[in-house]
């Protein structure tokens, strides 16, 4: 048995012999997030580019744009920000 992300398994699907045997359970839910890192902490770092990249993943189009994202036509990640 192997446990993969739905990404890893469209990029390999016709490279290997595997069925699906579960998906769907909120037990699989594998969320990304983008977090700042703190700037008086990292003086260093491009806080405003990050603050800047971070609001445009959460805003409408962002999240269009990673709800359109697909590999061999089908989706692969599900956008759920919550704007505020």
């Amino acid at each position: 048995y192997t446990m993969t992300d739905r990404g890893t398994w469209l990029a390999y699907n016709n490279k290997l012999d595997l069925k699906i045997l579960v998906q769907g359970d909120k037990n699989l839910f594998n969320p990304y997030q983008v977090i700042l890192v703190n700037p008086e902490r990292y003086p260093t770092i491009n806080y405003n580019g990050a603050k800047v990249f971070s609001d445009w993943l959460v805003n409408t189009r962002g999240q269009e744009l990673i709800n359109s994202f697909k590999l061999n036509g089908k989706q692969l990640f599900v956008a759920n920000a919550n704007e505020k």
